[in-house]
């Protein structure tokens, strides 16, 4: 699978809310995941290593919201072995805090796999 072919795929599943078949056809096992040193203040690491912590950090984030009102994903943009998408939600946390987040995520492949994600936000 090319890069522009997984992009393709990540865009595809992202649109359709299809997180978790992301995460289980797209990702290595060995993924690393960073976040901007300000996520710190919200409780997320910066560093996330491996399939199993990515996919609890996740899941952490995904039970502390009650509503997604809207999404958005981006067509994906490719050069060489990274692509990158322009991605947010307007949401309402369990507390009643309504949040509208954007963010970049720029995701790097190797041999058919996401093997880094790192997000600016």
């Amino acid at each position: 699978m090319t890069t522009q072919e997984l992009a393709d795929s990540y865009n595809e599943l992202f649109q359709q809310r299809k997180v978790t078949e992301i995460y289980e056809q797209l990702y290595s096992a060995d993924i690393v995941c960073t976040e901007p040193e300000h996520a710190l203040a919200m409780g997320v690491p910066t560093v996330t290593k491996g399939i199993e912590a990515v996919l609890a950090k996740s899941k952490a984030r995904q039970e502390l919201i009650a509503e997604v009102h809207s999404f958005f994903c981006s067509q994906p943009v490719v050069g060489g072995n990274y692509f990158s998408v322009a991605m947010g939600r307007d949401m309402t946390l369990k507390n009643g805090q309504r949040l509208q987040v954007a963010e970049v995520a720029v995701f790097g492949v190797k041999d058919d796999k996401i093997i880094t994600e790192t997000f600016f936000y």
